[in-house]
């Protein structure tokens, strides 16, 4: 199983960026890559709360790994340390047996060098039928709008 790790600077303090990876309203606006719209169907942010997430795709001809064009994933928190790390367990609702397995999200946030906050996200455990590349990429463009999202106020 491949894993990815990313890194975004945000001009934010840790404690805003910690409140919007724990945000169900925060989560539907930038966790979720470009050419897709999201939808929070459950979400209940302590450790061990459950969450259940659809992301749609915008184009009538990409593929969905649950449906048609939806990817739905759903998971827990578990762990959660204050303005300082979140770990989410996922998994994707599908039948394919390339896209299944248990997922590890990480979000570590410090301070950083003259201010803002580094976020470190770490996705292990990707399914065989993930490319990491394509990974990456959905990675980078979320967290561009979790900066985005964050640096707005």
């Amino acid at each position: 199983m491949a894993s990815t790790r990313i890194h975004r600077h945000v001009n934010a303090s840790r404690a805003s960026v910690y409140r919007a990876l724990l945000d169900a309203r925060a989560i539907a606006t930038w966790k979720v890559p470009d050419g897709m719209t999201s939808h929070v169907h459950e979400f209940d942010p302590r450790e061990g709360g459950a969450f259940r997430i659809s992301l749609t795709y915008d184009a009538p001809t990409a593929t969905g790994k649950t449906t048609a064009h939806t990817d739905t994933y759903h998971g827990h928190f578990a762990k959660l340390v204050k303005d300082e790390q979140v770990v989410e367990v996922t998994e994707f609702e599908t039948q394919d047996p390339a896209l299944r397995g248990k997922m590890t999200i990480t979000f570590t946030l410090v301070d950083a060098v003259g201010g803002g906050t580094d976020v470190l996200a770490v996705h292990e455990g990707l399914p065989s039928g993930v490319p990491p590349a394509d990974n990456e990429e959905g990675w980078r463009m979320s967290l561009a709008k979790l900066a985005a999202y964050v640096e707005a106020g």
